[in-house]
């Protein structure tokens, strides 16, 4: 797999109906994972997307997910860009570029769905999510 730079994008409650949507426009596959399924089962937004990747076709790739409570939902600021693979030193070199001089909101480290992942802002105030997964075999 390769380093995929792609749009990710913030909704308030409404990211399945929006993914679905618009998995109608542009076709492919989508994914959805609940908060639920990723360790807050009981919580009041369980069924919201923490997650959604949508795989067209024609080669595109988006990505959406509902604001978890407590933060911030803007919109008309509520895209980021996302850059996801396995190759771990080009995407950690990335992450030392963009969050030096930025502002880190969520350290590189492990997290609970198994990858490394980070979010910062860079210091020109646009938002990157950077996700390291395990190498496919």
């Amino acid at each position: 797999m390769s380093t995929r730079l792609n749009p990710y994008i913030s909704f308030a409650g409404t990211a399945r109906d929006a993914m679905e949507f618009y998995q109608q426009v542009f076709g492919g596959t989508l994914r959805l994972n609940t908060f639920g399924e990723y360790g807050a089962p009981d919580a009041p937004n369980a069924d919201q997307i923490m997650h959604g990747q949508l795989e067209t076709d024609s080669g595109f790739t988006l990505m959406g997910a509902d604001t978890p409570p407590g933060m911030p939902y803007n919109p008309g600021d509520n895209i980021t860009v996302s850059l996801s693979g396995d190759d771990a030193a080009e995407l950690r070199g990335y992450w030392g570029k963009l969050s030096g001089s930025g502002t880190v909101s969520v350290p590189l480290e492990k997290q609970m769905w198994g990858d490394e992942f980070g979010a910062c802002t860079d210091k020109f105030g646009i938002a990157w999510l950077v996700n390291i997964s395990e190498p496919q075999a």
